[in-house]
């Protein structure tokens, strides 16, 4: 898993395998990375949505599960976007009152207020996104120490704490389990 955040108020990607242990450590960064830019009132549906686009590429991408969640904050707008390396595109089923799956697109559609899928042109897999209307609100404002240094590693801060004198983001502190 590798993590890279750029413009720390407005982007926040997070690459690794979709396995079921993985998904709710990526739901973790979510709601801390939505709680860091202020967004708490997205948490619940952005982390609904994610959770049902990884269900997906776990259960119906190929052996290759890798794949990456992307958070976009901009203006009015946060868009959450899954790529995987599967080029099939996923199709709404309609499912039976007694079927155990087959609703996950329709739940992502019924909390968002967009979303959709496009090929990659090359082949090399898909994106499905959706959008959230966002809150006013103001960005927060990193703490000096932020601003001067490059942060560490989101994912490999789970794996170890940071070093000694050091401040991390509250997407990487939620990431430590």
């Amino acid at each position: 898993m590798s993590s890279r955040q750029s413009s720390p108020s407005r982007h926040c990607s997070v690459e690794f395998q979709a396995l079921p242990s993985r998904i709710g450590q990526v739901r973790k960064i979510v709601a801390a990375q939505l709680r860091y830019w202020r967004l708490d009132p997205l948490i619940d549906p952005a982390s609904l949505g994610v959770t049902e686009l990884l269900a997906n590429v776990h259960r119906h991408a190929g052996p290759d599960k890798r794949c990456s969640v992307e958070l976009v904050f901009f203006w009015d707008r946060l868009t959450v976007s899954v790529r995987d390396h599967d080029g099939r595109l996923p199709r709404v089923r309609a499912a039976g009152m007694q079927a155990t799956s087959g609703r996950g697109l329709a739940l992502v559609a019924a909390v968002s207020e967009s979303w959709g899928m496009r090929a990659q042109h090359d082949g090399s897999g898909k994106i499905v996104w959706f959008t959230l209307p966002a809150p006013f609100t103001r960005p927060p404002c990193p703490p000096a120490a932020a601003r001067t240094a490059p942060g560490p590693d989101a994912l490999a801060a789970a794996a170890t704490p940071p070093p000694a004198g050091t401040r991390e983001s509250p997407a990487e502190a939620a990431t430590r389990v």
